[in-house]
């Protein structure tokens, strides 16, 4: 593939918790940890993807795309995000090559149901999606258990 027509992108979104459950992350419900508060379903893995993919398309950011502005957004599930990016940036002429987010965090434990997200992740958006997970060691807002941060990286390509 020629090299000019590849293009990255990097997306980072972070969440904090509310006062109850079940908590949206990397497209699957944990009904364990407490909702991650946001205009829609809070999943900030998804939003970080949303926002690494936009970037790589050099066509904005989540906010701009699904920002509080957008009240048919309220409270809609992450996966449903991802259908309306794939569809979007389809349209724009890129093909999503593949994303990787990793995901900062002391709950809930990824490591348990990481096939499963992946999975759900990868379906939505049609490319593959690698799911990978770390504390801060105690350190910052992840490391006390208010949040969770997410660090995304996606690769497209024009056809």
């Amino acid at each position: 593939m020629d090299a000019s027509k590849l293009r990255t992108g990097i997306g980072v979104d972070a969440h904090k918790f509310g006062d109850s459950g079940p908590c949206s992350l990397a497209g699957l419900q944990w009904p364990e940890t407490p909702r991650l508060l946001g205009h829609s379903d809070g999943d900030a893995a998804v939003h970080a993807l949303c926002d690494a993919v936009l970037s790589a398309c050099q066509l904005g950011d989540v906010g701009t795309f699904f920002g509080v502005d957008t009240p048919e957004m309220a409270g809609a599930s992450g996966v449903a995000m991802i259908a309306k990016l794939r569809e979007f940036v389809t349209e724009q002429g890129f093909v999503i090559n593949n994303v990787s987010l990793q995901i900062v965090g002391n709950k809930p434990k990824i490591t348990s149901r990481r096939d499963e997200a992946q999975k759900v992740l990868s379906d939505a958006l049609g490319a593959p999606v690698s799911v990978a997970a770390t504390t801060s060691d105690q350190m910052g807002f992840t490391g006390r258990g208010e949040g969770i941060y997410v660090i995304a990286n996606a690769l497209v390509h024009i056809p």
